[in-house]
């Protein structure tokens, strides 16, 4: 399976798309973002928000592409500023996790 870091690595979205993420990621605050989003009570653990986050961009980037008239920037932009949140967790508890020797 692809590494999830490898994945958004690849990812090609519209520079505004992106620098509207980082300015929004700023203030990223994890459980109601991810409330909003996903519709869960608690949030589930960072691998599995950001993988759910991922396929939910996706879609969204492929209703984007086809010029649907349903295509929301603001929900875009808001799943990204999710992906890049969670991605910054999650290297910051690999980065934290001891390693044997």
């Amino acid at each position: 399976m692809t590494d999830l870091f490898e994945m958004l690595e690849t990812l090609r979205r519209p520079r505004l798309l992106i620098r509207a993420a980082r300015a929004g990621a700023e203030d990223y605050t994890r459980t109601p973002h991810l409330r909003r989003l996903l519709g869960t009570g608690e949030p589930p653990r960072t691998g599995e928000a950001l993988m759910h986050l991922m396929e939910m961009e996706r879609d969204i980037d492929i209703i984007r592409r086809a010029g649907d008239p349903g295509y929301s920037a603001v929900r875009h932009v808001d799943l990204l500023i999710a992906m890049m949140g969670e991605a910054a967790l999650l290297r910051a508890s690999r980065s934290m996790t001891p390693t044997l020797c």
